[in-house]
């Protein structure tokens, strides 16, 4: 990987021609990206030994994160019989995120990524043990998931800067695109396998039981990550410590619109239209009046669309805003329609076309800001992402569940989806002007109908517009 001002990371300038095409997003001059894309098809990422480590410890893992997700879910439902409770649960392990995100991104860019996931990996691992222990011996109390909720979140500060950041680090500038969009097949492969398994424990025998394998399945990626060659990582240069740091990844994510407005898009769509533990719990036990097994079923449903989200990204060759933005303003109706369901049936299917569409945003909004990012900057540029679209959820989170509690889950979940759609036509609007760009209707057969075409050619606008 280079180890320069960012060429290798981001997009080409546009061709000086009246369209904006596919082509101005190619890897930049220099890179085998189209040569590689050609190579491997869908999996390509996993040609790399030490990726397939990664991805291999990575789906044991993640089927127990899921797994442990269901069931503090549920058991904060079982405890105290409110959805806002939920949103206090979830709104803890992503308020570190809110407050110190930015800290993990500058700790990430300054150490071995792959040593940090070892001490990270390792103490998550340590909270799933602990839920385990004070649930099965029957002394859990609402307090004791609060606070495993929020020393989870604190892990996470610097777990998921450093392993956003790793993945270039195993693949290289070529396959980054690939690997991110295999990574959100892996993570939603396992929520088929975890929530199901969970539905099974917690009817069974109980959430602890779903805790203990959480705890467990982190000796999978600690292998993984042991079982590594260092020799076949590719280098990056670590930042060198010094002041102003965090001042200098705002400075630096501000001054470029191709950056700053898909991470103010993500931070709705994360604050207000991500809730789906609210949404989720409230639907299967207050509207359609089932159990934790709905709740896993509807969980499984919408980790079935989330897989062919995945799975069609890694397809994908570029990561183009304006797909960004009309998959969040399509996600926002989907979600207005799923909350008018009439029957659990439309609602589960409804369901798998927001996972579709849902992943579409995270893995094109990663990637293209992941490729449009200074190597030596992308621990704190990825750190940003993270505190937005996770970190906003403190502030989402406890809103929702009280819209949901107050006013019943439909409104709650017609809210969300209305404010993603319109934070999506909102930044489609801010990107179109500051890229320069007009829309071309063309409705002759054989021709794109709906394009964007640059109106001018120099500085920042041509910049946008080749990410548009």
């Amino acid at each position: 990987m280079s180890t320069g001002s960012g060429a290798d990371s981001a997009p080409a300038p546009i061709p000086d021609d009246s369209t904006v095409t596919d082509a101005a997003t190619a890897p930049p001059t220099g890179t085998k990206g189209t040569a590689a894309e050609s190579r491997g098809g869908m999996f390509r990422s996993l040609r790399v030994r030490n990726y397939r480590l990664f991805a291999t410890g990575q789906v044991v893992s993640n089927t127990g994160t899921w797994m442990q997700r269901i069931a503090q879910d549920w058991l904060v439902v079982s405890i105290t019989g409110s959805s806002a409770a939920v949103g206090i649960t979830t709104a803890l392990q992503f308020l570190p995120m809110l407050l110190f995100g930015l800290y993990g991104g500058v700790i990430a860019d300054r150490v071995s990524k792959r040593k940090l996931l070892l001490v990270t990996q390792a103490s998550m691992g340590l909270t799933g043990l602990v839920l385990a222990v004070l649930t099965l011996s029957g002394n859990v109390a609402v307090w004791h998931v609060y606070l495993m909720a929020f020393v989870l979140g604190l892990i996470t500060v610097v777990d998921n800067p450093a392993r956003q950041a790793f993945v270039a680090e195993m693949v290289g500038p070529d396959d980054l695109r690939n690997a991110v969009s295999l990574n959100s097949a892996n993570f939603q492969s396992a929520r088929l396998i975890g929530p199901a398994v969970a539905g099974a424990l917690i009817t069974s025998l109980g959430s602890g039981w779903a805790f203990l394998l959480n705890g467990l399945s982190f000796l999978a990626p600690l292998a993984g990550l042991l079982l590594m060659r260092s020799g076949e990582l590719h280098t990056v240069d670590r930042a060198p410590r010094g002041k102003g740091q965090l001042r200098e990844g705002v400075r630096y994510v501000a001054g470029r619109p191709e950056l700053i407005w898909p991470i103010v898009l993500i931070g709705f769509i994360g604050t207000f239209g991500f809730n789906f533990p609210i949404w989720l719990t409230a639907f299967a036990d207050k509207i359609f009046h089932g159990g934790a097994g709905m709740y896993a079923w509807f969980n499984g449903l919408m980790a079935v669309g989330s897989l062919a989200g995945a799975l069609l990204a890694a397809r994908r060759s570029t990561s183009r805003l304006r797909l960004l933005v009309g998959a969040a303003l399509l996600f926002g109706v989907l979600e207005m329609a799923a909350a008018l369901s009439p029957t659990a049936w439309v609602f589960g299917a409804l369901l798998i076309v927001v996972g579709v569409v849902g992943l579409t945003i995270n893995v094109t909004a990663n990637s293209s800001v992941q490729m449009a990012t200074d190597p030596l900057m992308r621990g704190r540029v990825m750190s940003l992402f993270m505190m937005v679209f996770m970190g906003g959820t403190p502030l989402g989170a406890p809103l929702v569940g009280w819209v949901t509690d107050a006013y019943g889950a439909r409104i709650g979940f017609l809210a969300g989806g209305l404010v993603s759609a319109l934070a999506a036509a909102g930044v489609g609007l801010v990107l179109t002007r500051a890229g320069g760009l007009r829309v071309r209707i063309d409705l002759r057969r054989g021709h794109q109908h709906v394009r964007f075409v640059p109106r001018e050619r120099d500085g920042e606008p041509e910049r946008l517009a080749a990410a548009a």
